[in-house]
């Protein structure tokens, strides 16, 4: 590559980073915004996830009300709205599956409550999931599943903290005639299964792979096991390969690497983009985080003041949580952008084999890291479909 082309190509590639980072700064920032002020916006229309989250409640009736809620004013009543979640509620769910652990659909959940009568019900979906939300903290919860041909599945007493999401692990029912007692327990390996089986059910918009982020403070941390089945969960995804080839276009536009024009040029950087992908999540996200025992999952926030919850995002590229659940330097993210950089030098073209390009890579994954942990913080929960997308966390607070 002439030499006086390279700062063009390296100003370009700064400069798209920086701006995918910006944009979705100045998307977090605006949602966060926007959830403090409470104001609705009358100009341009909005998701209606957004709409909900951010709509204030509307001011009570004076005829139902003899005078305005002051502070101090104990005889005043808050007014109630459908669409606003007490904060500190809990939530229960889990799997339905057989002894081969084939998912039940279909199969009758009751959950029976720690109040006198306080019963309700649901069904197992396609995938045997079912959740139980807004409910009270509290001793004495407890499952019953039936489902036909099979023996009824009754879990033992279930405790709930304020904000806690309920895992129910172990739900295997067995069939008829084999099995009279069940024998409840749960290991390490059956809640980090469970924690895939829920991040495989997160989408953005129901299409995008939202796997890596995790709403549940309390969640269990994953088993080397699991983290190796989440990362190739990513890489062989249907909307992750349509991205390589995507933006292997891009690249193709601004001929970063190096490559040939034409389709020979375009295919290897079908093949570079696919190598450097596979490689950053192979590593970053299962080999080092199972060898140094680090969750490498972004584990979302929700609720504080909007600075204490951009200075989680901020940080999240940089420490993480390791298995014995302490705050730890993210030695496997770091470690995983930095190996995957260098596996780089064996596939891209002479021109860009240089120090230069190698510390390009790593700061270029490191500002588009930051820039989604930020989005993940601030915009995507209110998109992202499944099980955990958008009741698993308490309620926002500002």
């Amino acid at each position: 590559m002439p030499l006086k082309t390279r700062p063009l190509k390296t100003l370009s590639r700064c400069l798209s980073s920086l701006g995918v980072s910006a944009v979705a700064l100045i998307a977090g920032l605006n949602a966060c915004t926007g959830l403090a002020a409470q104001q609705p916006d009358t100009d341009q229309p909005r998701p209606a996830a957004l709409v909900a989250a951010t709509t204030a409640v509307p001011a009570p009736d004076p005829a139902q009300q003899a005078s305005p809620a002051k502070p101090g004013n104990s005889g005043a009543k808050p007014p109630q709205s459908a669409s606003v979640v007490t904060a500190g509620l809990g939530t229960i769910n889990g799997t339905v599956t057989d002894a081969q652990d084939e998912v039940i659909p279909g199969a009758v959940v009751t959950l029976e409550g720690p109040d006198p009568g306080g019963t309700s019900k649901a069904t197992a979906n396609d995938n045997g999931f079912f959740e139980f939300t807004n409910l009270r903290p509290g001793t004495g919860y407890r499952i019953t599943i039936k489902a036909k041909g099979l023996v009824d599945w009754v879990s033992p007493a279930l405790e709930l903290s304020p904000g806690q999401v309920e895992i129910v692990p172990n739900i295997m029912m067995q069939l008829q005639g084999e099995q009279t007692s069940v024998t409840v327990y749960a290991s390490p390996e059956e809640l980090a299964t469970e924690q895939v089986k829920i991040a495989e059910q997160q989408r953005v918009l129901g299409v995008i792979p939202n796997f890596y982020v995790v709403y549940d403070r309390n969640a269990p941390p994953l088993t080397a096991k699991s983290k190796y089945q989440l990362a190739l969960k990513v890489s062989y995804d249907p909307i992750t390969i349509a991205g390589i080839f995507f933006i292997a276009g891009v690249n193709q536009g601004v001929r970063i690497p190096d490559y040939r024009l034409g389709a020979e040029g375009y295919g290897k950087r079908v093949g570079a983009v696919a190598t450097d992908g596979f490689t950053d999540i192979f590593f970053g996200g299962a080999v080092l985080p199972a060898l140094l025992h680090q969750d490498p999952r972004y584990f979302y926030q929700g609720t504080g003041t909007n600075r204490s919850r951009l200075f989680h995002a901020l940080s999240a590229p940089f420490v993480c949580r390791g298995d014995n659940l302490r705050t730890e330097p993210n030695f496997s993210t770091i470690g995983g952008d930095m190996i995957s950089a260098g596996f780089s030098t064996l596939y891209y073209p002479r021109n860009d084999r240089t120090w230069t390009f190698f510390g390009e890579n790593v700061m270029i994954s490191t500002i588009e890291r930051t820039a989604s942990t930020v989005t993940q913080e601030f915009v995507l929960r209110h998109f992202t479909t499944g099980p955990k997308g958008k009741n698993a966390a308490p309620q926002d607070r500002q």
